[in-house]
């Protein structure tokens, strides 16, 4: 198994986990997300469940291979919410996945490293909470050939297990298929061997 074209990210939604310091009230949470359009209505979904909040603080991850991260310590002192959130995503190891914290100011200024601890603490929770599960990267390929081809085409395909997205049958066919990173070179080579049959790599 190539460990190279494995990441981890969670299944879905963490429920809620709630950190107390000093009557401050920290609630955690761990969302699976796709691009970073997914952040903005998670967080404004949280300020209107938390209409008391003083701060909703923030850290999001993106990519399977190379990473684009955000931190965001709304209000609270510089790097003492988002990048403690964000060390928690990268101590787990997952990505595509954004973790928010939610606080609930208790009357007693914690200090900076008093919100470093809290923020952190909170953020391992919600990571512990959630379901990490590991998603092999996937090259896509897009095949045409004509339907005479078809047997030899689909003979390959459930020898070598290849997953096909989406297809068009007719007297030109399309496939759409997906392959594990490790194993696209290969399978280029299987269908660039055949005749009269056209490959070209997906984005």
């Amino acid at each position: 198994m190539n460990e190279e074209d494995i990441y981890k990210t969670i299944r879905e939604s963490s429920p809620e986990v709630l950190f107390k310091d000093r009557k401050s009230k920290f609630f955690g949470y761990a969302f699976p997300i796709c691009s970073e359009d997914d952040v903005k209505p998670i967080i404004e979904s949280l300020r209107k469940k938390h209409h008391t909040a003083n701060h909703v603080c923030y850290a999001w991850q993106l990519g399977e291979k190379t990473h684009s991260y955000r931190a965001n310590d709304d209000g609270e002192p510089n790097n003492s919410a988002g990048m403690p959130i964000h060390g928690q995503i990268q101590s787990f190891d997952v990505t595509n996945v954004l973790i928010a914290v939610v606080r609930i100011f208790g009357g007693t200024k914690l200090g900076v490293g008093g919100l470093i601890q809290a923020y952190r603490a909170t953020a391992q929770m919600a990571l512990e909470n959630a379901v990490i599960i590991e998603k092999t990267i996937e090259s896509h390929f897009q095949l045409h050939f004509d339907y005479p081809e078809m047997d030899k085409v689909m003979r390959s395909i459930k020898q070598k297990g290849i997953t096909i997205v989406s297809q068009q049958m007719e007297l030109k066919c399309s496939l759409l298929i997906s392959v594990r990173e490790s194993e696209a070179a290969q399978t280029k080579q299987l269908f660039e061997e055949m005749q009269h049959v056209a490959i070209k790599t997906k984005g």
